[in-house]
């Protein structure tokens, strides 16, 4: 049976493993990106995962998934924030194949969590849907037929940088903006707060918490708004650890959500929380993988 490498690079710590082409999970670990070391180390890191497992399997391929913007038919990052410095221009693709032998494809890591949820998760089968994560910033993937719709430029759905009437959508509705709305509100260091602890404090009943909440849902509401009235999708897929919280966020969302688009497309939008949590870097590398390879529909 083939196995594959799976390598999901985040901003805090990169997440791999091995997957059988069954697509069953066989083993997954775990270590600190050290983002600031730069994409020279990162580059390293990676390189390091594949020769420890080279040592004992035989890999059939690498599946890479990335922070950052990427060109999969380069198999690069083009983009990059300044929490990685010297991300961008790296080779992954290039560079590990021609030091194993092995073929190599990389994705972006929003795309991979979109690719994740529309071919085992919970957008299964949905002919358009987009999955959107919110976190340090809002991500997001376009998916028809369970492809990844790239743009012209490969800079699709970007949605974190859309423009709502008081800013940016990541700026209002990430996980980022309601810690710190939450601090300021209660006179604290931003560090003193996490999702974690808002969401306690507020079922004790802390309406300062509940507020920021509800701020959080509000701007979310009004993103995804837009974005459903341009890309008419039949699922919006929410993912980010913050959405581990779906009891509390979904009928929140939903009610806001639905206020916010005319009835005719609210009734054939479905919103859903996402499946797959911290293997699903993993799983859309995977998939992309095999996508890319031709072996995959």
């Amino acid at each position: 049976m083939k196995t594959y490498v799976a390598i999901d690079i985040g901003g805090t710590s990169i997440k791999y493993g091995l997957i059988a082409e069954n697509d069953q999970l066989i083993e997954r670990h775990e270590m600190p990106t050290e983002a600031h070391k730069g994409g020279p180390a990162i580059l390293e890191k990676v390189a390091e995962i594949v020769s420890g497992y080279l040592e004992t399997v035989s890999l059939s391929g690498i599946c890479v998934s990335s922070a950052g913007m990427v060109n999969p038919d380069k198999g690069e990052i083009f983009y990059a924030g300044p929490q990685i410095p010297n991300y961008a221009g790296t080779q992954f693709k290039k560079d590990l194949e021609a030091r194993f032998g092995v073929p190599c494809e990389i994705e972006n890591d929003v795309n991979c969590a979109g690719l994740a949820e529309v071919i085992s998760g919970r957008g299964k089968g949905a002919k358009v849907a987009v999955c959107l994560t919110v976190g340090t910033g809002i991500g997001g993937c376009l998916l028809i037929d369970s492809q990844v719709f790239h743009g012209f430029s490969h800079s699709a759905c970007e949605v974190g940088y859309l423009h709502l009437p008081d800013g940016a959508f990541q700026d209002l509705a990430s996980t980022t903006a309601l810690v710190r709305y939450v601090a300021e509100a209660h006179g604290d260091d931003v560090a003193d707060w996490n999702g974690r602890r808002i969401f306690q404090e507020m079922e004790k009943g802390n309406l300062l918490c509940k507020q920021g909440v509800d701020r959080m849902v509000h701007y979310l509401a009004k993103g995804i708004a837009n974005i459903c009235y341009v890309a008419n999708p039949e699922v919006v897929i929410l993912g980010g650890g913050i959405m581990g919280q779906e009891a509390i966020l979904k009928p929140k969302i939903q009610e806001a959500l639905t206020a916010n688009i005319v009835p005719s497309i609210a009734e054939k939008t479905k919103l859903v929380f996402a499946q797959h949590q911290n293997t699903a870097g993993m799983f859309g590398a995977y998939y992309h993988f095999k996508q890319r390879q031709g072996t995959r529909p």
